[in-house]
């Protein structure tokens, strides 16, 4: 595969944690923070020009320069790499379906290399696929904070369960994550939101030659469409954001968009370990009370880590880490989860819950989180975040207090470092939401979602001006590719613009089987597979 040019040496130097608090206190006073800011200026970026070259297996590549900076258009480009595979028969093609994954910090090079012979083949015959890695992520110029090093040490310190006099020390972490941000990725940092990551999007329709656009993004990847339409009305042909964002809360109030999701996280978690005490003999794990066996293995993991194959060690929050992503995979890997948590409990470290986060993991969890402290207002006030982490964490007891507490890696962990943020964010989206005046958009939102929340799907679907929402009854996040249902809808709306009736439901769950499985059912990718994170490749599965 022809791989694009663009991805930075590692940087290894750390600034020390008392630099990075005198930074944050400088910031704190606002002088260093600037309010977003929409290009002003009225020249016209130019159009990206793709010289395709084979990349194996069908796919094309190439490299797109963008500005930098959309306020300085003709100014310093960054360079995005992009990958397609064209639709067998080019009379018949309806134009280009652009796949945006989650994150922020999954690669959409990789979501469309991995995911192109699983889609329906409606979609492969219907339309060129592409994808593209978003400015600082992959291989278009990926933006590192912690190197590799640091990051392993942050999260071989945390805990399953913080004790008390957690705030601080989580402080400490988050300040020095920002300093490395800013000391290894500075030029890059006030240009990775959303804002944007949408000019750019559309600069390249501009360059596929395409009128309008069409696109299906999922998680993350429904906030970048939901923005895109917000900026470009009349350019959408067919938008589906699945498991998607209330976007006021997410950039302008995010506070009230991190309780949800600490509550939406343990309510997967709580209904799991109800069914592993109405199930006993398929769960295997917890002897009746599995609350009480999960709460004293956190516990007994921090106080008594498991070395692991490599040499690092395994604890209570590396068991928390794997949950918060390996749940979102729905019913169908609850045996699976059993049993991991039993291997654990014997401090068997060949259980997949016992693998701490790895350098592939870093490559995504940097840029998720310094994407979101571009995009998010948090107040500056170190006193309310206090409140708002101990809130969290009392209010989501399974997984919320590593979560809370820990270092600056996933959704529920940026708080600490985002009020703390150093740096400009030019480049984030503040509203509004509307999108008015765009054609028809498919809002999909999963009820039992562990990560974007049911109630953020029916949000988006009311501020959008002209939205459609499809309702997917299940555990596990998204549900395209998880519901024969959903998936259907999807198609007919992307390819024939058949848009599903609002307050349409789909409730075609795949139910846990009677053992562990072996190999992923159809229509279905196990945790164990994809491992968390950026170890785990976004798959969507193929419905059968």
């Amino acid at each position: 595969m022809t791989t694009p040019q663009g991805i930075p040496r590692r940087f290894g130097r750390l600034t020390a944690v008392g630099a990075a608090l005198t930074a944050f206190m400088v910031a704190v006073t606002g002088t260093a923070i600037q309010a977003a800011a929409s290009p002003r200026t009225t020249e016209k970026p130019p159009v990206p020009s793709l010289t395709w070259t084979d990349c194996q297996g069908g796919f094309e590549c190439a490299n797109a320069d963008v500005p930098l900076d959309y306020r300085k258009p003709q100014g310093k480009t960054i360079t995005l790499a992009v990958v397609r595979k064209k639709a067998a028969d080019q009379t018949k093609r309806k134009g280009t379906l652009f796949m945006q994954p989650g994150g922020p910090g999954n690669s959409g090079v990789d979501f469309v290399r991995n995911n192109h012979a699983t889609l329906p083949a409606a979609l492969r015959d219907s339309f060129d696929v592409f994808g593209y890695d978003v400015r600082g992520v992959g291989r278009s110029s990926a933006l590192t904070c912690f190197d590799d090093a640091r990051y392993t040490r942050a999260v071989t310190e945390a805990k399953g369960v913080p004790g008390p006099d957690a705030f601080e020390p989580a402080l400490r972490e988050a300040a020095a994550f920002d300093q490395a941000c800013v000391d290894n990725a500075g030029e890059l940092l006030p240009h990775v939101g959303t804002e944007y990551v949408a000019r750019d999007i559309d600069l390249l329709r501009e360059a596929l030659g395409e009128q309008q656009l069409t696109y299906y993004g999922r998680s993350f990847g429904s906030y970048i469409g939901t923005v895109y339409a917000a900026m470009f009305p009349k350019r959408v042909r067919a938008l589906t954001l699945d498991g998607a964002y209330d976007p006021v809360h997410y950039a302008n109030r995010p506070y009230a968009y991190d309780r949800p999701q600490y509550l939406a996280l343990d309510g997967a978690m709580s209904r799991f370990l109800d069914w592993c005490a109405a199930d006993r003999s398929t769960c295997g794990f917890g002897d009746g009370n599995p609350r009480a066996a999960f709460e004293k293995l956190k516990a007994d993991l921090d106080a008594n880590p498991v070395p692991t194959a490599n040499g690092g060690q395994a604890n209570g929050y590396t068991l928390v880490y794997r949950l918060m992503f390996n749940i979102n995979e729905g019913k169908v890997i609850w045996p699976t989860l059993g049993a991991q948590l039993r291997k654990a409990q014997l401090r068997d470290n060949t259980s997949f819950l016992l693998r701490p986060p790895s350098p592939a993991s870093f490559d995504f969890l940097g840029p998720n989180v310094a994407v979101e402290c571009v995009d998010r207002d948090y107040p500056r006030d170190l006193r309310g975040l206090e409140r708002n982490v101990a809130a969290n964490a009392k209010a989501a007891p399974l997984l919320g207090p590593a979560m809370a507490y820990g270092p600056p890696t996933y959704d529920h962990q940026h708080a600490t470092a985002c009020v703390q943020w150093p740096g400009e964010r030019v480049s984030r989206y503040d509203g509004s939401y509307r999108a008015k005046g765009s054609a028809p958009i498919l809002v999909l939102g999963t009820t039992g979602d562990p990560d974007t929340p049911y109630r953020d799907a029916v949000a988006l679907s009311r501020q959008l001006d002209n939205a459609s929402l499809l309702t997917f009854r299940a555990e596990g996040h998204t549900a395209f590719g998880r519901s024969a249902c959903a998936t259907d809808a999807v198609v007919a709306y992307l390819v024939d613009l058949d848009v599903p009736a609002s307050g349409t439901t789909c409730a075609d769950e795949t139910q846990p089987p009677s053992s562990t499985p072996k190999a992923a059912p159809p229509g279905t990718t196990l945790g164990e597979l994809r491992n968390g994170v950026d170890e785990r490749v976004e798959r969507m599965g193929a419905v059968s």
